[in-house]
């Protein structure tokens, strides 16, 4: 890499920044962040960043308002050093499920957000499976919308499934779930469900065949796992041999672990957008994929001034 591009790994996944440093060949640009006695981050920067370009790698996970307020006062400190151009890489945006107003009387974060960002002087956006694609028109500086479906089909390619039906677990994501099925030559089947309140959904039905094959639920975050392994119950009730889920982003909030240590689920698999936390990780039905490399790529691609979408044809 050309010696004008710096990367800078905030707290939030320091593992994932290091991976993305290893796949590059270039080191992680020391940084101090510390805090004030009251809570508030502070942030020096301790290497020369004029008229360089660089990546900021953040992913605003729990604790999102601290990892949040972290990436926007890293951006601002590169803005006030004469940084000549400062990518956010956002491997987890938070935020993301308000993304338009289906109640009176409520906030758009995931607009906030991107406007926050925008205004701390971010002039490239990168991240990976948005909640919601509209996401990427909050901006009005340029996203680079990754996938981490290359990443995912490997591991499933890997195991060698016989009968795989892929599912979506919802309406929305049909088209996540037309793309793994395209891949791996299998039909889909789509989960009907009814969402009663945030964080509670009921599984009502299955439309597609799932008897006598292995079901595979495809989608971008597990969260509380509630609707997850809700729809895995009914998938197994209707006759599927094995029932396993892979996501993006492994959340993993409330009750999540032991609603999955306690489902039918053969096993989780997630990628490291997200660090997981002690008992995630000793957990044996949950599987961790790296995606630093499809990052690093996506950086060079960048930086470099090449496609990034022809990564994922």
């Amino acid at each position: 890499m050309r010696t004008d591009i710096m990367l800078i790994g905030g707290n939030s996944n320091p593992a994932l920044a290091q991976g993305i440093s290893e796949h590059l060949g270039q080191h992680l640009s020391q940084t101090q962040i510390r805090r004030f006695s009251d809570g508030e981050i502070m942030v020096e920067l301790s290497e020369n960043m004029r008229g360089r370009d660089i990546y900021v790698i953040q992913s605003t996970c729990a604790p999102v308002n601290d990892n949040l307020m972290e990436l926007l006062l890293i951006i601002d400190a590169l803005k006030r050093a004469s940084a000549s151009c400062v990518n956010a890489v956002i491997p987890y945006y938070g935020y993301a499920r308000q993304d338009r107003k289906v109640a009176p009387r409520v906030p758009i974060s995931a607009k906030l957000v991107a406007d926050m960002i925008t205004a701390a002087g971010a002039s490239r956006v990168l991240a990976m499976d948005l909640h919601a694609g509209q996401i990427q028109g909050f901006f009005n500086i340029p996203v680079d919308h990754l996938y981490a479906a290359p990443v995912l089909l490997e591991y499933l390619k890997s195991q060698k499934f016989k009968n795989l039906v892929i599912v979506s677990p919802d309406a929305g994501g049909v088209e996540r779930a037309r793309y793994f099925a395209r891949h791996l030559e299998a039909p889909i089947a789509i989960v009907d469900k009814r969402r009663e309140a945030p964080n509670v959904a009921k599984a009502m039905n299955i439309v597609g065949e799932v008897k006598d094959k292995v079901a595979v639920i495809i989608d971008d975050m597990v969260d509380t796992a509630g609707t997850l392994t809700q729809a895995a119950r009914v998938i197994q009730d209707l006759g599927a041999v094995e029932v396993l889920a892979c996501a993006t982003h492994g959340v993993f909030s409330g009750p999540a672990l032991d609603n999955i240590e306690n489902s039918v689920l053969s096993s989780v698999v997630v990628t490291d957008t997200i660090p997981l936390h002690e008992r995630a990780q000793a957990s044996p039905k949950i599987k961790v994929m790296s995606v630093a490399p499809l990052l690093g790529e996506a950086i060079k691609r960048i930086h470099q001034k090449d496609s990034v979408s022809s990564l994922f044809v």
